[in-house]
């Protein structure tokens, strides 16, 4: 039975304010890592992001987080090869991975960054969700779908989030919107709900809060 991926609503007022008061406090960088070895000690729950380069997953961490330079924006797809550690609260880790589909960086580059892409989300027991970052302008791209597999076959829980939805009219994003639906009705380890958003608009940054927050 196809899963219909509805667009995740604001959710309860006690959930928003779980999802406010983890981010109402300190956020801070901790470590960039560039091997396995480099992983912080794996003593409490991890989230993730990842996302093609330049889909804005920098700007979706400074506002979630709150802070605009928490997350180091690029404009050069590849440029940062490190998976990128940040505290919320005590208890929790912000995973920012690299931005994957490389227009311009290295053959070498690539395959070093694919082998730890994979043996992180392969061996890193305390990751409990992936948010896998769309563009609402492009919709699902074969990059897109090359993670979504390696997310099922690490048995990876990963939820979609369409990133800068007010970059498109209502009906082309509804027509996007069906395209990632169908990609991820392929996918086994896909979350069935999409959160929509815009870091430049605040949309949908309060629910992803609180869907992080709320993460056990």
């Amino acid at each position: 039975m196809q899963l219909a991926f509805p667009v995740f609503e604001e959710g309860d007022a006690q959930k928003l304010e779980q999802g406010r008061l983890l981010f109402a406090g300190e956020t801070d960088f901790v470590k960039g890592v560039v091997a396995m070895s480099g992983l912080p000690a794996p003593d409490r729950l991890e989230v993730c992001f990842a996302g093609r380069s330049n889909v804005g997953k920098s700007s979706l961490i400074n506002a979630i987080t709150g802070r605009k330079g928490l997350a180091r924006a690029s404009n050069t797809p590849g440029r940062t090869q490190e998976i990128n550690y940040f505290t919320a609260g005590d208890d929790l880790y912000l995973v920012d991975l690299p931005g994957y589909g490389y227009a311009n960086a290295p053959l070498p580059v690539v395959e070093k960054w694919q082998r730890l892409l994979k043996q992180f989300l392969q061996g890193r027991q305390t990751l409990r969700r992936a948010f896998v970052l769309i563009d609402a302008r492009h919709g699902v791209k074969k990059v897109d779908d090359e993670i979504m597999t390696l997310l099922d076959s690490a048995a990876v829980t990963f939820q979609a989030v369409v990133t800068k939805a007010d970059k498109v009219k209502e009906k082309e994003r509804d027509k996007v919107l069906d395209q990632i639906r169908t990609a991820l009705s392929k996918h086994p380890a896909a979350y069935p709900e999409l959160i929509v958003t815009s870091s430049e608009k605040g949309w949908g940054i309060p629910t992803l809060r609180s869907v992080i927050a709320t993460l056990e």
